[in-house]
């Protein structure tokens, strides 16, 4: 007799998508890389949530920053302690309601969740790709993106939406691939790297290649780990996703023990903090995907391919937008959101623009401000009403002609 959910159950709550199952894509037509590489095989693993509807006008595609992954909504298993990384945005009544959507998320290619990367096998030679792994851009991961709807039977996403390196993503989605969205959503990212913000990733990068297990990235066949290296990594980036005022706010200069030990061991809180969130890191990400991903945000540019002229990149797109900043982010400052609007606006772009105020830092497009989810989610359902209206235009129209057959 099977037993009876638990009312408190997470994975069954209402607004929740509930248990969901990675589903795995394999493409054997070779994907021809900006490096000048090609990758001659290649799988996506991939989510979705919610329907797809009879026309494929309702799809969203969910673009991962960073650290992120292909599990962006609900539990995998009733077991999971935690939801998805955006299940605050993600769900039945969500900003991203998915009884209107059907949300597809993926991991990029590179990645350690799934997707095709480093750690997976290289088919020549039988061992993990390592360091041979071809260098990726944002625009080989929306190349390959497009692959994924084309195989879905999606022609146009309704919206593509990103935080961070996942907004840097819908942009590309915009300029390279104009006819097939009708929204962008980017939130607290940037037209292209800041000089501070590569340096900040040379320093990751440096802490890992110079971890003496990392073995020039061949670490897979040593049976080592750059752990500390990672570790490192991730201390350095988490600093950078934080505001001053909300490491103030969580940490202050509070003591572990309430007493200086005079001594490298960890006294603060904020020492501690860093040095878990390494830790977890550490046990979770693949340190040559780490180096792939911080080299990809360094190269993100859509001006270089217009004589580095930002609003002529801007022309391309033929979609609406939707560019969100925080006030307390300094990795990707309101100010380089502006610039992104700035150049939409010269190139007569229809572009709607919100500056959260808010302490949380880079990271606040991860949680639940009330602010920022009640604009995002009012923008979400003039999207989806977008959506439903013109399915009924299309379903009144076939009416109609069908009538005037009969008549």
């Amino acid at each position: 007799m099977p037993q009876p959910i638990p009312h408190d159950s997470p994975w069954s709550a209402a607004d929740s998508v509930g248990l969901v199952e990675p589903q795995v894509l394999r493409f054997d037509t070779p994907l021809e890389l900006e490096c000048g590489r090609t990758l001659p095989t290649y799988e996506l693993v991939y989510e979705t949530y919610g329907t797809l509807n009879s026309d494929a006008s309702n799809a969203v595609l969910i673009c991962h920053a960073l650290s992120g992954h292909h599990h962006a909504a609900g539990y995998h298993s009733k077991d999971d302690k935690r939801p998805g990384w955006w299940d605050t945005c993600i769900g039945p009544g969500k900003v991203i309601d998915t009884n209107r959507f059907f949300v597809v998320s993926l991991n990029n290619l590179g990645g350690c969740h799934g997707s095709t990367g480093p750690s997976s096998i290289n088919p020549e030679t039988g061992q993990p790709w390592g360091p041979d792994f071809p260098m990726m851009t944002v625009k080989d991961w929306v190349n390959s993106q497009a692959r994924l709807a084309d195989v879905l039977g999606i022609r146009r996403w309704a919206a593509v939406i990103g935080g961070s390196m996942g907004g840097m993503q819908a942009l590309q989605w915009s300029i390279d691939y104009p006819d097939r969205l009708n929204h962008a959503v980017v939130i607290a990212a940037a037209p292209k790297l800041s000089a501070q913000n590569i340096a900040f990733n040379e320093v990751a990068r440096q802490s890992i290649l110079t971890d003496p297990n990392f073995h020039g990235g061949r670490y897979y066949l040593h049976d080592t780990y750059p752990r500390q290296g990672l570790i490192l990594a991730r201390m350095v980036g988490h600093i950078t996703y934080l505001s001053d005022d909300a490491m103030r706010m969580k940490f202050g200069r509070d003591l572990r023990a309430g007493r200086f030990h005079f001594g490298f061991d960890v006294e603060f809180q904020v020492e501690s903090y860093l040095r878990h969130q390494g830790e977890v890191f550490s046990r979770n990400f693949d340190a040559n995907t780490y180096l792939l991903m911080t080299k990809a945000l360094d190269y993100f540019d859509p001006a270089r391919d217009f004589d580095d002229s930002l609003e002529a990149a801007l022309a391309k797109p033929q979609c609406q937008f939707l560019v969100m900043s925080f006030t307390s982010d300094w990795r990707f400052a309101p100010e380089r959101s502006r610039e992104i609007v700035n150049g939409l606006v010269h190139a007569g772009r229809d572009v709607s623009y919100a500056e959260i105020d808010t302490p949380k830092g880079h990271d606040a497009f991860l949680l639940d401000i009330p602010e920022y989810t009640k604009l995002f989610g009012a923008y979400m359902h003039r999207v989806a009403n977008e959506v439903e209206n013109s399915a009924n235009d299309v379903k009144n129209g076939a009416c109609n002609r069908e009538a005037g057959d009969h008549a």
